[in-house]
């Protein structure tokens, strides 16, 4: 075994890969990039170094700048984890020629599953069902469009040369083809670097069920299971478990095969993955991850094996232990805990994490992460800030602990998918193992229902625990110093303003004689008392509640009653008007890079035509007017990197009473 290993890469995987290195002892080396240097995988490691600037092209993906701190730091080992590049031929190439262990497969197993139409060809010849489509070198829009015509709509463009949903479009008819087709291409290039792309058939309600595959340099090659990924958004994952749930017998056995049989065709060693496209009895070859997933840990919790520990082993020239893969116990679900708007399509956010406290230490509950309390989520990376994952003896169990799980998390400062998981979790159709890939879409109104108003008795709560907070605060200072005010006689009366999901909400808090009662909206009055003494609590009409709470830059992100809600502290003091000056004016809801400008000043707009195209933290965000209009200004081009904020467009109206600048 060998004593040094580089972690080349970040996040939640870093840290993975570092504590089970140590257990192992063996020293652990970390990169980060200007945004990382405070990280969590950074202070784990025994050692750190700096190797660019945030964008990741400018760091995690500087191949030469890895390299060198390996030698350096006189690294025996790289581990690339997932992402970045982890599937880099080149990579591993470049490793292997300076005298160091890749923890991955082989070069040419890279460079075989690396390309989807190749790996496609390979599989056709080992005797692995593909999907019927189009994998060919003639790249033009004609013969694109010619073939797609020829498998017939619905059709499903995909990037050749990556994964993880970038550059993948569904298509249902022949006139949307060509858009659809340039923006797979854009976002395939921006991701991988190479626009070529390949179609599919586009199956109505697959499942998307893949099998880990695991293989020494010694000949041995086996299965560890299946796992279902098919709940998924933007075709990334969101909820994966293991086993695959209600495969027949005959099915899982198949996959199990073909799974084998791929990673033998392409001489693969180490950890990997075969993923597929199934629907009722039938199966097809989607595409193999040449590397550890994101999804990992369900099929460590059945099988009781330790993955990375065996990557490690295996790089070192281990052999596996085992001729036949362990029977799978029990049942093991995962959630991806992400910084984005569910509401929003999914958008991610940006911004501090101000409150992040996982679950508890229940039996058969694990979370990986690799950010904590006050950590930025940056719009340089994947905004994933962790994994929550649960086993049970059987899958009711695992999701009635995952459920349970999911309800002791608290997050503040920034919008995150933690309602959206916890109602996932508990949906009917989930419990009933009802699955595809058009899961989220078709449960939409369920999963990502309209927003509502914050009840009363949390409005009361957050009041409580808040002005109590500020008076202990101002205790010991002068009458002239405090913030909020005296009285000699009588009740004192104090008026909170606070903006939730709906409306702005009115607050009356009276205090007398140590009393404390909260008027909501001229609503009947709600006796309120708060305990800072621990924990936040506040009583509301007798009844003690926790009340975790942050305030940043006045947003308030509150949890009352196991339920979230973020609200707006708004000062009775700011100036008016603001919104209406604002109004018309299309900005980046994000930091990011424009792709594409769509208008001109002087265009015509009808309400959703799509004006922009933005990318930022792997998505493609499409800006669209929200009414009628002419656009008046252009805040920036295609090119520009934009802040958060920055101008797009300008409409004014389309009646022609505003000038245009």
């Amino acid at each position: 075994m060998f004593g040094s290993l580089l972690v080349a890469n970040r996040g939640e995987i870093a840290c993975r890969i570092m504590r089970t290195a140590q257990r192992m002892g063996i020293r652990c080396i970390a990169v980060f990039s200007e945004a990382d240097a405070g990280a969590l995988h950074v202070q784990l490691a025994d050692e750190a170094h700096p190797i660019g600037p945030a964008a990741a092209r400018d760091s995690y993906l500087r191949i030469d700048r890895i390299l060198a701190v390996a030698k350096a730091a006189g690294a025996e080992a790289i581990h690339p984890g997932y992402g970045f590049l982890s599937e880099n031929a080149d990579f591993a190439e470049a490793c292997e020629e300076a005298g160091l262990i890749f923890v991955g497969p082989p070069t040419a197993a890279i460079r075989a599953m690396g390309s989807k139409a190749e790996s496609k060809a390979l599989m056709v010849a080992a005797g692995v069902p593909v999907v019927p489509g189009y994998h060919g070198e003639d790249q033009s829009e004609e013969r694109l469009a010619i073939e797609a015509a020829g498998i017939g709509f619905p059709v499903l463009i995909k990037a050749s040369a990556g994964g993880g949903g970038k550059g993948m479009r569904p298509v249902h008819s022949a006139a949307d083809f060509l858009d659809e087709l340039a923006g797979a291409r854009r976002e395939a290039k921006a991701a991988f670097g190479d626009d070529r792309v390949l179609l599919e058939r586009y199956l109505q309600r697959p499942r998307h069920v893949e099998v880990q595959v695991f293989a020494d340099r010694h000949g041995r090659a086996i299965h560890l299971h299946t796992r279902d990924c098919s709940v998924q958004r933007r075709h990334q994952k969101v909820l994966e478990e293991a086993p695959a749930p209600d495969l027949s017998p005959g099915l899982r056995a198949r996959l199990h095969e073909a799974a084998v049989a791929a990673a033998r065709a392409v001489g693969y060693v180490n950890a990997g993955t075969v993923e597929f496209i199934v629907e009722g009895e039938d199966a097809f070859f989607m595409e193999m991850n040449t590397r550890l997933q994101v999804e990992h840990p369900v099929t460590e919790m059945v099988t009781g094996l330790d993955l990375v520990e065996w990557q490690l082993r295996v790089a070192a020239g281990e052999p596996l232990p085992f001729d036949e893969p362990p029977e799978a116990d029990g049942h093991a679900v995962e959630v991806r805990l992400y910084a984005e708007d569910p509401a929003a399509g999914f958008r991610p956010s940006v911004g501090v994490l101000r409150r992040f406290v996982g679950p508890g230490r229940a039996p058969g509950v694990r979370m990986d992460t690799g950010v904590r309390s006050d950590d930025a989520i940056t719009p340089h990376y994947d905004p994933m800030i962790a994994k929550i994952m649960a086993h049970g003896p059987d899958r009711e169990t695992a999701l009635r602990r995952l459920s349970a799980a999911l309800a002791d998390t608290q997050l503040g400062g920034l919008t995150t998918n933690l309602a959206f998981l916890r109602r996932l979790v508990a949906h009917p159709a989930m419990v009933a193992a009802d699955l595809d890939t058009g899961f989220i879409a078709r449960h939409e109104a369920a999963l990502i229902p309209p927003p509502v108003e914050t009840p009363p008795a949390a409005l009361a709560a957050f009041a409580a625990v808040y002005l109590e907070r500020l008076r202990l605060r101002d205790e010991g200072a002068g009458p002239w110093d405090r913030r909020r005010g005296f009285r000699l006689f009588g009740a004192s009366e104090e008026v909170l303003s606070l903006r939730d999901a709906v409306r702005v909400r009115q607050l009356l808090v009276r205090r007398r004689r140590g009393a404390m009662e909260v008027v909501v909206d001229d609503g009947p009055p709600i006796a309120v008392q708060a305990d800072l003494s621990a924990d936040l609590r506040a009583s509301v009409d007798g009844t003690w509640h926790r009340v975790p709470f942050t305030l940043d830059d006045g947003v308030v992100s509150l949890t009352f009653e196991g339920v979230d809600h973020t609200l707006e502290l708004l000062d009775p003091y700011a100036p008016r008007g603001g919104e209406a000056a604002a109004e018309g004016r299309l900005s980046a809801p994000i930091p990011g890079r424009v792709v594409q400008m769509l208008v001109a000043v002087g265009d015509r707009v009808a309400r959703g035509q799509v004006v922009a195209i933005l990318e930022a933290m792997k998505t493609e965000l499409r800006i669209a007017a929200p009414a009628d209009g002419i656009v008046a200004h252009l805040g920036c081009a295609a090119g520009d990197s934009i802040e958060e904020g920055t101008e797009i467009v300008t409409l004014a109206p389309p009646d022609g009473d505003a000038a245009l600048p």
